[in-house]
């Protein structure tokens, strides 16, 4: 909240990677998410939830859903400048809407969406989730401009990738003055068959799972499930799983002879041991990172400007 997120990253306490930066393609996953991340919540403090910025359509039937499952205790709503985009959302409105995936007033009790492996998530005791009870407070923002569409998207693009270049800030040395390029530091090992690989945002057949792994961004996450591979590998998972990130990494080159995958990641050694999964996403590398490293000569793998952009 005291200013960009990508000058005070903090390891969270909890967290999945959902891998895509719109939850529109999978509702029904995202809302599994969710559930999967608000089991860990004892109650002990306060928690603030930070809501997404898509409230038409869909997104506001989702956005119902959400406060039936999570059933706060205090709803903020802005309002936009000059702009009834919106219901008021108050306990009564929850209440008797339809969500995108749970349903209104009829509702006895929250539907339990198909979470595959994760873990079982239950409506608090004595609490009706289909009859919200919390208070509503409604803010009218006067200064101009507030809500207005088109530049938020590009905003929020350049922020993530700041945050990216923030995350591998971390793999610098802070004893050295200089910024070390990213292939002059030395990755982890990893063999094939000690991870499990799944790619999250589209099918790719597997012959060519390599090709879309190396030089990406990827999740590394912790399945409950023992990875199990009578070859070399590599192991592929037929099912996106929704379960611990632990961090996130690069994948600087994969070595097909020797059946290894080639690491970059902050995550202490700890952590790593943990990891048993990498999830890959639609979040790529932010461009700079290709064509902004120092001492490389010739062609940049990977980057290109002779594009046919008909294809």
């Amino acid at each position: 909240l005291p200013g960009p997120p990508f000058t005070h990253q903090q390891t969270p306490f909890k967290m999945v990677y959902y891998g895509q930066t719109s939850c529109e393609q999978d509702t029904e996953r995202y809302l599994d998410v969710v559930k999967y991340v608000f089991s860990c919540y004892k109650k002990e403090v306060p928690l603030v939830i930070n809501t997404m910025g898509w409230v038409k359509g869909e997104g506001l039937l989702l956005l119902i859903d959400i406060l039936r499952l999570l059933s706060p205790s205090h709803v903020v709503q802005m309002d936009m400048c000059d702009c009834k985009a919106m219901p008021t959302l108050t306990p009564e409105h929850v209440h008797l809407s339809a969500g995108l995936h749970t349903k209104g007033k009829q509702q006895p009790k929250c539907r339990q969406l198909d979470t595959g492996a994760v873990e079982s998530w239950k409506c608090p005791e004595g609490e009706d989730v289909s009859a919200p009870q919390h208070k509503l407070l409604y803010i009218h923002p006067e200064f101009p401009r507030a809500g207005v569409p088109g530049e938020p998207r590009v905003h929020s693009s350049i922020l993530r990738d700041m945050s990216i270049l923030g995350y591998l800030g971390h793999l610098q040395y802070p004893d050295i003055g200089a910024v070390l390029p990213l292939h002059s530091l030395v990755p982890y090992q990893v063999p094939f068959r000690a991870v499990a690989l799944r790619v999250i945002h589209t099918d790719v057949a597997p012959t060519n799972i390599m090709y879309a792994v190396n030089a990406s961004w990827v999740g590394l996450c912790c399945i409950p499930e023992e990875v199990q591979c009578q070859t070399d590998g590599p192991v592929l998972l037929t099912q996106t799983p929704v379960c611990n990130c632990l961090g996130f990494g690069v994948v600087r080159g994969v070595d097909m002879e020797k059946k290894l995958y080639h690491i970059l990641t902050p995550v202490p050694p700890e952590n790593l041991r943990l990891v048993n999964c990498l999830l890959l996403g639609n979040i790529a590398i932010p461009n700079c990172v290709f064509v902004g490293q120092q001492g490389i000569e010739g062609e940049i793998p990977y980057v290109t400007s002779d594009y046919n952009y008909s294809i």
